[in-house]
């Protein structure tokens, strides 16, 4: 059985929304960011990513991580363009190019997209947005969008999904990482066709799920 290593709060919830999308049946293994505790080596925290049992899995300690069988993997983004080649279906590629796509705009979303979408979330998840300091860092962050936003706004003009013509694991990958920047409506009102297609991604039952379990976590530890 597929074990998923991390909370719904994480990048693991791209994770278990893939697991959602395949069928698959899979184990959880909440493990914490260790960041949110004053103390994640004391012996009664609960499992985190600085937990010598969680490290000796992934020693970047980091979540997610998966064992799938004998195979252990890091990384979520690589972790669901393997699942999607492993299970096949309509999220995985159909052909060389198709895969050859999936991986492109992958790597396009974590290298491209993330590191400014990221900046954004982390201002809300320490209370700054409101401060000069964090406007600053949203607005820095939505200049640097500007470019791969309008980039995908431009391939998504006459589709619906991002490769093919069918839901993959591209626009599960993208719409995680979009969805950190999601605070800032301004930037999908402008990209108007970025904005129906990632509500056609987050209409998906396997997308509510995954958010109806992550919003039973609780914010503060």
């Amino acid at each position: 059985m597929l074990t998923i290593y991390g909370v719904y709060r994480s990048r693991a919830s791209r994770v278990y929304w893939m697991a959602e999308e395949l069928g698959l049946e899979y184990r959880s293994v909440p493990v914490l960011q260790a960041r949110r505790l004053a103390d994640p080596l004391a012996e009664e925290a609960p499992l985190n990513t600085h937990s010598p049992d969680f490290a000796a899995l992934n020693p970047m300690a980091q979540i997610p991580s998966i064992r799938d069988g004998d195979l252990v993997m890091h990384e979520s983004l690589a972790i669901n363009l393997y699942l999607a080649r492993k299970h096949g279906g309509p999220l995985s590629g159909q052909t060389v190019e198709e895969d050859g796509l999936l991986t492109m705009w992958t790597i396009w979303a974590a290298s491209q997209v993330e590191p400014h979408s990221v900046r954004i979330v982390l201002t809300y998840d320490n209370g700054l947005e409101n401060s000069e300091e964090g406007k600053q860092t949203i607005a820095a962050a939505g200049y640097g969008l500007r470019r791969p936003l309008a980039a995908l706004e431009s391939h998504l003009a006459g589709r619906q999904w991002i490769v093919g013509d069918r839901f993959t694991v591209a626009d599960l990958n993208i719409a995680e990482v979009l969805r950190y920047a999601q605070s800032e409506a301004a930037l999908f009102d402008a990209h108007p066709n970025i904005k129906a297609w990632i509500e056609r991604c987050q209409s998906r039952p396997a997308y509510k799920r995954m958010q109806e379990t992550r919003g039973k976590e609780p914010i503060e530890v």
